[in-house]
């Protein structure tokens, strides 16, 4: 069972970064762009590209979910010391998917259908960057739990 925890903590420091980074980019660059534009230029935006953002993002999030989960489970059936660390880490991965079914499902939804009216939008992307950032925050606090735990337990 060690040598599946020990790839499960790999995979889960994998995933963790790739969807931190992923984050940090669209926090960086893709929401400043969405606030820079005009109402009906983001709505117009976001829907050609929604299945993008979801044919990326959906994956990972699945990901940062179910490989922490595996891990946690994995380590506290064998008594694995990095069970903490990856009940930590599962925890994040539950509370990431379970932000995108309490917030941005219905959020996302709305950019694509182009149905919040022009003078509520910035304020609904407001509230979107400060919920991604919450996302954003956990996922790197997750990615650095996992790699502590890659160091060799003595």
């Amino acid at each position: 069972m060690a040598d599946v925890c020990s790839a499960l903590q790999i995979l889960s420091a994998a995933v963790w970064g790739v969807f931190a980074g992923a984050q940090l980019a669209e926090g960086c660059l893709l929401v400043p762009y969405w606030q820079s534009l005009k109402p009906a230029e983001f709505h117009a935006w976001y829907a050609a590209n929604d299945r993008r953002l979801v044919a990326f993002f959906g994956p990972l999030t699945i990901a940062v979910t179910l490989v922490p989960l595996s891990l946690a489970v994995a380590a506290t059936l064998s008594a694995h010391p990095v069970r903490g660390i990856a009940a930590l880490c599962a925890a994040i991965g539950l509370a990431v998917i379970g932000g995108f079914f309490a917030y941005f499902k219905e959020a996302n939804a709305r950019f694509t259908a182009g149905s919040i009216p022009a003078a509520d939008l910035p304020a609904e992307l407001a509230r979107w960057a400060r919920w991604h950032w919450v996302r954003t925050m956990l996922a790197c606090v997750a990615f650095a739990a996992t790699l502590s735990s890659l160091r060799p337990v003595g």
